[in-house]
């Protein structure tokens, strides 16, 4: 089972200075999988990318043409995002998707916040990020081309009924598997990101 610690994770700032960016993974097709290592900040090294940024000022977002985005505000309560001109209010736990070409700004009506940034290469993965409550009673499993992130609460993580769990911290990434499924329990909220690759 393989957990990414998000102490562990070295803040990058925005070029714009408008913020810094953790990434929690990245990768191609080539390799589909998820790995800590596979992080740069050259887009044409990755196909996929999940990081946790904090916005501390209003500006604009650094383009990714050929991408996709799904952003979802995991810390704050409001992000005004603006997407070629049009303002989207983007409340916290409401993942929103939009091109990452677009130009793209954002600003902070209520104070700092922090998002959960996915970005995806268009005809190779599409991107999901689902918001899940989590259950003491019944664990949530985390499958191949998924990444579980604590938002919030406490959990632990355990790959399958007979192994220890491990504890959680705020933020840290379960990576999904199909062989020794991972498995989430505990109280609070889990982001549940999934790359799905493109066929046809």
């Amino acid at each position: 089972m393989q957990i990414i610690r998000f102490a562990d994770l070295k803040p990058q700032p925005w070029r714009n200075g408008g913020g810094v960016t953790r990434e929690l993974a990245a990768g191609a097709a080539s390799s589909g999988s998820a790995s800590p290592e596979a992080t740069s900040t050259d887009a044409g090294a990755w196909d996929w990318r999940i990081s946790i940024a904090d916005v501390t000022r209003a500006g604009e977002y650094s383009p990714f043409p050929g991408m996709e985005r799904v952003l979802t505000v995991v810390e704050g309560e409001l992000l005004l995002l603006a997407v070629d001109g049009t303002e989207h209010p983007l409340e916290k736990y409401r993942p929103f998707r939009f091109p990452g070409g677009a130009a793209s700004s954002s600003a902070l009506p209520t104070g700092d916040v922090r998002n959960l940034n996915v970005i995806a290469r268009e005809g190779t993965f599409k991107a999901y990020t689902s918001i899940i409550e989590l259950s003491k009673k019944r664990a949530h499993p985390v499958f191949e081309g998924q990444l579980g992130v604590l938002l919030q609460g406490q959990a632990t993580a355990s790959p399958g009924q007979d192994s220890a769990p491990v504890p959680l911290g705020r933020y840290d990434a379960v990576v999904g598997s199909d062989t020794q499924t991972p498995e989430i329990l505990g109280r609070g909220f889990l982001a549940v990101v999934s790359l799905d690759p493109v066929t046809g």
